[in-house]
């Protein structure tokens, strides 16, 4: 049963941190990850990535209200956007996890996959936004 991420950041993190251990172990050349200590971490860090997608819709939709984010409606506009691109690249890992066994070249086609990697692209905009924010912010005094 997922459990609920406790910030925007803590959703992000999981995927990036699995991306990030999916290109270390798609440059191992593997056949499989049956009885190998990357191959059961791996499989833990899809499980988390899946976990943390799971809430990011929820999560980033507080995070832009209770940040106050302006104008509102544009940055809940995003939000189906990003529920489509946490959707598709839920369903290539789970899809990749479900496989009995999980080579370096099936991960490093995951890495390429264009829906893991608009993700992650949702993710360095929503991220810089953030970092704009809190800057204008701290700039103002607020």
């Amino acid at each position: 049963m997922p459990t609920m991420a406790r910030t925007l950041g803590e959703c992000c993190d999981a995927v990036e941190e699995c991306y990030e251990f999916m290109l270390a172990y798609a440059a191992q050349g593997l056949p499989g990850d049956s009885g190998s200590a990357s191959g059961s971490q791996l499989r833990n860090l899809l499980t988390k990535a899946l976990d943390a997608l799971s809430t990011i819709s929820e999560t980033y939709k507080s995070t832009v209200t209770e940040a106050g984010l302006q104008p509102l409606d544009k940055h809940l506009a995003f939000l189906p956007v990003l529920e489509s691109d946490s959707r598709n690249a839920s369903a290539a890992i789970d899809l990749v996890l479900s496989q009995p066994v999980i080579s370096s070249q099936l991960v490093d086609n995951l890495n390429a996959s264009i829906h893991l990697r608009a993700l992650l692209t949702d993710f360095f905009v929503i991220d810089e936004i953030l970092k704009l924010h809190q800057a204008a912010a701290a700039a103002s005094g607020k």
